[in-house]
C-alpha cells in the first residue's frame, strides 16, 4: 500500500466487514514508520471514529516462557470461538522473537493457528520484534488500535521472553500468563516478578504426570506474592495437545469478553508515546518531552492525537538542541 496515496473509503468498509486483505492493507499502514505514513494513520483512525459508535474491542494478552504453548493454546481458544460463537469477531496478534544477530525473524507462530482461510471472523497476523525487550514489537499498539475499531476482540501473544515481558499489561486489559509443568517451584514463580501482572493463569499440558504438583506449587506462590486477591485469581488447567480443560478456558476467556467493555486505547497512549520517543529519539527525545513538553500525557493533550505528537515531536527535539548548540546542524537527529 503507498503511503503517498489517498485513503480509499471502501477499503475501510471492506476491513470492517470481515475482507482479510482489505484488513492486512490498513494493517500494514499502520506498521510503516516512514513519516508519510503517519497522516494516512490518522485519517483512517478519524473516518473509523466518525462511523456508527461500537464498543472498544476487548484486549486480551497472552504471555509466558517460549514452549508454554500459548500459540497452540490460542489455536484451540479460536476453533472454540468459531464454534460457539457465531456473533464473535477477533483477531490474534502474535509477536515472534527476532533475532539479534541477523535482526530476521521466523515468523512461525501463526503455523500453529490453523482456521479456515474463508473465515471471516478471524483476522491472525504475526509480527516481528524487532529485538524490543517487554515482548512487544514496536508497532503492535499502532496496529492495535486499527484493530479495535474492526473487531470485538483482540488476542495479543506476546514473544515469550519471561521475566522482563511486562509490556503487555500497559496495552491488554485482561492479561493470562500460560506456564507448564516443571517451570518451577514456590522460590522460582516468586523470582520471575512476573506473578504480580496476570488476571488469570493457564497451566498448560496439564496431561503431564507432573502438573498436579505444579498446580500446587503456583498456588502456593500466589499466596505469597498475592495475598490480597491469591484466592479470587482463576487458574486453568488444560491440554492444547488433548483438549482437556480447553472448553473451561474459552468460557473463561468469553466471561472476561462479555462483563468488561474494553478501554479506549487513548487511555493508553502516553506510555506507547513515551516508548516510541525512546526507539526514535533516544535519551535527548525523552529528556524534551519530560523537562520541555511536560511529560507525554500533557503533549498528546495539547497535540490533539497521537499522530499530531509524532508528526510535530521531531521539531522541538532539533530547537532544544539548537538552542544548546547553536552551530548544530538544524537536520540533526
Amino acid at each position: 500500500m503507498s503511503t503517498a496515496s489517498p485513503i480509499d473509503h471502501a477499503l475501510i468498509d471492506r476491513a470492517q466487514a470481515g475482507d482479510k486483505a482489505a484488513l492486512s492493507q490498513l494493517v500494514s499502514l499502520f506498521e510503516d514508520q516512514r513519516e508519510a505514513a503517519i497522516a494516512q494513520r490518522a485519517e483512517v483512525l478519524a473516518q473509523l471514529s466518525a462511523r456508527p459508535k461500537r464498543q472498544p474491542a476487548r484486549m486480551i494478552g497472552f504471555t509466558g516462557t517460549p514452549g508454554s504453548g500459548k500459540s497452540s493454546l490460542l489455536a484451540c481458544i479460536a476453533l472454540e470461538l468459531l464454534r460457539t460463537q457465531p456473533e464473535l469477531t477477533f483477531a490474534i496478534l502474535a509477536i515472534d522473537p527476532s533475532s539479534h544477530v541477523s535482526g530476521g525473524s521466523l515468523l512461525g507462530d501463526r503455523t500453529r493457528m490453523r482456521v479456515p482461510p474463508s473465515e471471516r471472523r478471524v483476522f491472525i497476523r504475526s509480527q516481528a520484534s524487532a529485538t524490543e525487550l517487554g515482548g512487544l514489537g514496536p508497532w503492535s499498539f499502532q496496529v492495535c488500535r486499527l484493530l479495535s475499531h474492526c473487531v470485538d476482540c483482540v488476542f495479543v501473544e506476546t514473544v515469550g521472553i519471561g521475566q522482563s515481558e511486562a509490556d503487555i499489561r500497559h496495552l491488554a486489559d485482561r492479561v493470562y500468563l500460560v506456564l507448564q509443568p516443571l517451570a518451577g517451584d514456590e522460590v522460582q514463580f516468586l523470582k520471575a516478578g512476573i506473578m504480580e501482572i496476570p488476571s488469570a493463569f493457564v497451566l498448560n499440558k496439564c496431561d503431564d504426570p507432573s502438573a498436579e504438583r505444579s498446580y500446587h506449587h503456583l498456588r502456593g506462590s500466589l499466596g505469597l506474592a498475592r495475598p490480597w486477591d491469591a484466592d479470587s485469581i482463576p487458574i486453568y488447567r488444560c491440554s492444547a495437545r488433548s483438549g482437556a480443560g480447553i472448553a473451561e478456558l474459552t468460557q473463561g476467556v468469553m466471561h472476561d469478553i462479555a462483563q468488561h467493555g474494553g478501554a479506549e486505547l487513548v487511555s493508553k497512549e502516553p506510555y506507547f508515546f513515551e516508548r516510541w520517543v525512546r526507539d526514535e529519539w533516544g535519551r535527548v527525545g525523552t529528556r524534551v518531552l519530560d523537562a520541555a513538553l511536560g511529560g507525554a500525557s500533557a503533549y498528546l493533550e495539547r497535540s490533539h492525537g497521537f499522530e499530531a505528537a509524532q508528526a510535530t515531536f521531531g521539531g522541538h527535539v532539533r530547537e532544544q538542541l539548537q538552542s544548546q548548540d547553536p552551530t548544530r546542524s538544524q537536520h540533526t537527529r
